[in-house]
């Protein structure tokens, strides 16, 4: 529990930080969401999550803007663009060690992500997941109830599963695959075995969306 602590805290103060701030940097513009529909303001994802040596899978997601402020920062080669953007986020994943099929499991969390993007739409994200589950699954398992054996259905155990993702990627303005993303993250699975199992995963993925996204204003 004190290193979810550890952890969680710093990226919760990382968060505040960047969003009062945004007052005193003086943002030329706060993008109006007033009139956008909730398509519009929704991208979704697909990508490949796991550790490529003995566990791989797949993860699907969503990803619904909260705020995009657009700022110009000057600089002795002139002005430079960001944009800077609160996402709510969430995550249906699966992953399996697919030669031994072992190590199976389902999970899903939910968090906010903060994404930088800059004028040439290379963009740097950190994302906080305080709500997440994972599932495991474990091979054919039989328990002994008296004098009898009996098979397991679907044996494995639930965790609760927080984690954090640091990533990297390209925006791609006008297109409806609007960016591609990759990123690393860093699960911690409780209780487990009365203590706490970590897990690093690669993920690497394209966002997309139904509707051609506009392009905000660059100087």
């Amino acid at each position: 529990m004190k290193l979810k602590l550890r952890l969680l805290i710093p990226l919760l103060l990382f968060f505040l930080k960047i969003g009062f701030a945004q007052n005193s940097e003086n943002p030329i513009k706060l993008n109006d969401f007033s009139s956008m529909s909730f398509l519009d303001r929704t991208e979704f994802k697909v990508s490949y999550f796991g550790n490529i040596f003995w566990n791989n899978g797949i993860n699907l997601g969503a990803e619904y803007l909260l705020k995009e402020i657009v700022k110009v920062k000057n600089r002795k080669r002139g002005k430079r663009t960001n944009l800077h953007q609160f996402i709510l986020d969430g995550n249906l994943g699966f992953t399996t060690n697919f030669s031994s099929k072992t190590d199976t499991g389902i999970f899903t969390n939910y968090g906010v992500t903060w994404r930088r993007t800059n004028k040439k739409g290379k963009q740097f994200s950190i994302g906080l997941n305080p709500l997440g589950y994972y599932r495991s699954f474990l091979p054919e398992t039989y328990e002994v109830n008296g004098d009898n054996v009996d098979k397991v259905f679907l044996p494995g155990r639930g965790y609760y599963a927080t984690s954090i993702s640091v990533g990297i990627g390209k925006q791609r303005p006008g297109k409806k695959i609007t960016g591609r993303f990759f990123n690393i993250n860093f699960m911690l699975r409780t209780p487990y075995n009365a203590g706490i199992l970590p897990a690093f995963n690669f993920q690497y993925g394209y966002r997309f969306n139904f509707k051609k996204k506009k392009v905000y204003e660059k100087d």
